[in-house]
């Protein structure tokens, strides 16, 4: 099952991975626990093996996208209430 994401869009860290390689141009390997289950981050590109090099809060990682999910933002509506 392949997931598709756009290049700018918001991820969400689904599950645990147990690595995960840097997206620098050395990458390195570094424990799955650098980065939290549910934190979000942006897609940067997209690479060979359905992996996607997305940028958290902690540094630019190539995450398999089995371990992502889109990021869902609740759309907010306006209120009919009046107020005082």
């Amino acid at each position: 099952m392949s997931t598709e994401f756009t290049i700018g869009a918001t991820v969400c860290l689904a599950s645990q991975p147990p690595y995960i390689k840097t997206a620098d141009p050395m990458p390195m390997l570094r424990p799955g626990q650098l980065i939290a289950v549910g934190a979000t981050g942006i897609v940067i590109s997209r690479q060979p093996g359905e992996y996607w090099a997305v940028k958290f809060d902690r540094g630019s990682f190539l995450i398999d996208g089995k371990y992502l999910s889109s990021e869902m933002t609740p759309i907010e509506t306006p209120s009919t209430e009046p107020q005082s």
